[in-house]
């Protein structure tokens, strides 16, 4: 976990584009944040290729492997997506992102489709459009055994590690102003500060924090619910509504085969193991159980 993994290559604006298993994965760089029209569903199915926003470097919703490969629960579902949409899973075009890129990638028509583990906020709703979502999520706090934060109180006077435009970070800048929050672009960066010492714990999405400690020995999350369950959904640019409604009638139709609790078996179940229930996680066709 300790290694670097690079998704973004700032470069005089540039792309690097390589074939990973039949996919086009492509590292994009900020432009400042200028706005173009987002394409339409026909003008992806005239191109053949949908391009999808995922992370790089979120174990076991989107990373790159040992072998370069991107992989992971919001992979599965992209790769499938693209099958129904275009023909063939290799049909899609990753394009790696930042938790705090999400939203402007959207809107300068970088990507077409964020399957970035994007927790729908009423502040995101403003900027977005959410298609029906296909998990659901609260945040948890992670921190060493050896100083195990089992509550908020045990954060004073303690630093906390987040990632900028996540909901931990706006969690705790409006609930907790007094808890110093130590902030980090990636997700591995943050993961490296707390293996590091840099900070006493790190929050993020529960399913994130529980999956890293069972991966890394020493570290336990002492709060595996914080806040209130929130949902995880694919988002395109507002206004972008044929291809919202596509997204929407694809999850709709995969409930009938269960397949996210089969994209649960396949990349979430491995590090889990039968600790975590799918159903604790997983929604199909759209719907939240209560």
């Amino acid at each position: 976990m300790k290694k670097r993994i690079v998704g973004v290559l700032l470069a005089a604006g540039l792309a690097v584009t390589s074939l990973v298993s039949g996919s086009v994965l492509v590292s994009a760089a900020e432009d400042g944040g200028n706005t173009a029209q987002a394409r339409t569903l026909d003008e992806i199915k005239e191109d053949g290729k949908i391009k999808i926003g995922v992370f790089s470097d979120k174990n076991p919703f989107g990373y790159v492997d040992e072998n370069g490969e991107v992989q992971g629960y919001d992979v599965v579902f992209a790769k499938r997506l693209a099958k129904d949409l275009l023909g063939s899973e290799d049909d899609v075009e990753f394009t790696y992102v930042e938790a705090a890129s999400r939203v402007e990638y959207l809107q300068s028509a970088k990507v077409d489709v964020i399957l970035a583990n994007f927790t729908v906020t009423d502040e995101r709703k403003e900027k977005v459009d959410f298609a029906l979502p296909y998990m659901k999520v609260a945040l948890g706090v992670v921190s060493p055994d050896n100083a195990l934060i089992k509550s908020v109180d045990d954060l004073k006077d303690k630093k906390l590690i987040v990632v900028k435009g996540t909901t931990a970070e706006t969690y705790f800048t409006e609930n907790y102003p007094d808890i110093e929050l130590v902030k980090f672009d990636e997700y591995q960066e943050a993961y490296d500060a707390l293996l590091d010492g840099r900070g006493d714990a790190f929050s993020t999405d529960n399913t994130e924090v529980l999956a890293w400690a069972k991966q890394n020995e020493g570290f336990t999350v002492g709060v595996e619910s914080l806040g209130d369950t929130d949902t995880i959904a694919p988002a395109v640019q507002k206004g972008n509504t044929d291809l919202l409604n596509a997204i929407n009638d694809e999850i709709k139709s995969l409930a009938d085969e269960q397949f996210f609790h089969s994209d649960f078996e396949e990349t979430l179940k491995p590090v889990y193991g039968d600790e975590v229930s799918p159903d604790d996680l997983v929604v199909e066709g759209g719907v939240v159980e209560e």
